[in-house]
């Protein structure tokens, strides 16, 4: 078999969607002919830990590890929380406090293109002995953290090799990119480092079509959309009683959906049963400006706060819900944005409610796939037909998802997808 080398951060023991892409990649490659070797940090600092996705890494992948230093550890001597808190993604959009500013200023100037970037030249000395002694002809970076595809380019520029960039999220037009106080310099700099690791990768995936009409304004270099997907086979379980709306994953504060609290509002003042039925459910990290509005809404006595989960947990979750939710920042920037919920959501064959931005990707997926409903945030009227609509079936028995064509995003088709790519 070929033997690949792919560089990641986030493996186990962390946890969130970022692991499961190249964890499940790596455990179909040698299907296709292909014998990876995985290379990631010995002492990573990760804002959530899933012990048990250490269990899935398989027994027959060499894992090699290196000392990693970050800047994370020294800032939370301004304050362990806002650092944590920073790291994980939330950003308030409102009345930052004067050391959250600090913080984003010195994260988004002092380390470019991310707090990552101490690990790139031990990096790239240290793997010049694995490429040489493993024969590794081809290397695969995957960000973000996006300065591991500068590994990438540090190995590219001294061997002889193949090096494939894989990008899980765009990177100078993510939408926090504004959020991180970036000067004109700063910004200059990341847009350079971005258009030096397209033009000079030989090949580069992305997880969207947006992304890859994005990229190939810059490069002429083969691109190719391999989206997220699933893996699970699940077995049959009971629907929850009540009329549960459930969100996996981080509630970051641009999510917020103030019209769905809105129509959530009204129809619990409108309608007794559904006041009596409902039952929001949150399962991860959720922004405190997110939660003040669901206060504002009068819906705390609705929410359940189920805190971060392990995979398990949130497969469960998932099965028994009536109605998952799908929420994006609704923003140009996130068009193409594509959460790997999504690919679990189809999975889990309920319906979907999705909230976006006009022209929003993964919402076309849904409707495309026959998976559910998409609305804009603005949009109370639609939120609460679709609410009442998905209601009045779940008190008949009668809630389902006829959703078609989602295998194609097993990870095994994804993976063979990956070895023709490569």
């Amino acid at each position: 078999m070929r033997k690949i080398l792919v560089i990641a951060y986030y493996w186990p023991p962390a946890g969130g969607p970022g692991v499961q892409r190249w964890l499940k990649f790596v455990k179909y490659l040698p299907d296709f002919g292909f014998e990876p070797l995985v290379y990631v940090p010995e002492n990573p600092s990760y804002p959530i830990v899933d012990e048990k996705l250490v269990s899935e890494v398989p027994d027959s992948i060499k894992i090699l590890k290196y000392p990693i230093k970050e800047p994370y550890g020294w800032a939370s001597l301004l304050s362990k929380k806002k650092t944590k808190t920073i790291s994980s993604g939330i950003i308030k959009e409102k009345d930052p406090s004067f050391v959250e500013k600090v913080l984003l200023w010195i994260r988004g100037n002092f380390f470019i293109p991310d707090a990552r970037k101490l690990w790139v030249k031990p990096s790239i000395s240290y793997l010049a002995k694995v490429i040489a002694d493993e024969g590794i002809q081809t290397v695969i970076t995957t960000g973000p953290p996006h300065s591991l595809h500068l590994i990438g380019l540090g190995l590219k520029k001294k061997y002889s090799i193949q090096w494939i960039a894989d990008f899980r999220d765009p990177w100078t037009s993510i939408g926090y990119h504004k959020k991180l106080r970036l000067t004109a310099s700063s910004r200059q700099k990341h847009k350079a480092l971005e258009k030096d690791v397209l033009l000079r990768a030989d090949k580069i995936m992305v997880t969207s079509n947006t992304t890859k009409s994005e990229f190939e304004a810059i490069t002429p270099k083969p691109i190719k959309v391999i989206t997220n997907g699933f893996d699970d086979e699940l077995r049959p379980v009971a629907l929850d009683t009540k009329f549960t709306i459930s969100h996996i994953g981080s509630l970051l504060t641009g999510r917020n959906p103030l019209g769905l609290w809105q129509a959530l509002q009204e129809l619990i003042a409108e309608n007794e049963d559904f006041k009596n039925a409902v039952s929001l459910q949150l399962a991860g990290v959720v922004g405190e400006e997110v939660l003040q509005a669901i206060h504002n809404s009068g819906l705390d006595d609705y929410v359940q706060q189920l805190g971060y989960l392990s995979h398990d947990e949130v497969l469960l979750i998932q099965q028994r819900s009536q109605l998952l939710l799908l929420l994006e920042i609704d923003s140009e920037e996130t068009k193409g944005i594509i959460p790997g919920k999504l690919f679990e959501y189809l999975n889990a064959k309920r319906p979907i409610l999705a909230i976006g931005p006009d022209g929003w990707e993964a919402g076309a997926m849904v409707e495309q796939h026959k998976a559910g409903n998409t609305c804009l945030h603005d949009d109370v009227a639609t939120l609460k037909m679709v609410l009442l609509d998905a209601f009045n079936q779940c008190q008949k028995g009668t809630l389902a998802c006829k959703s078609e064509g989602v295998e194609r995003y097993h990870r095994k088709a994804l993976t063979e997808s990956l070895a023709k790519f490569i």
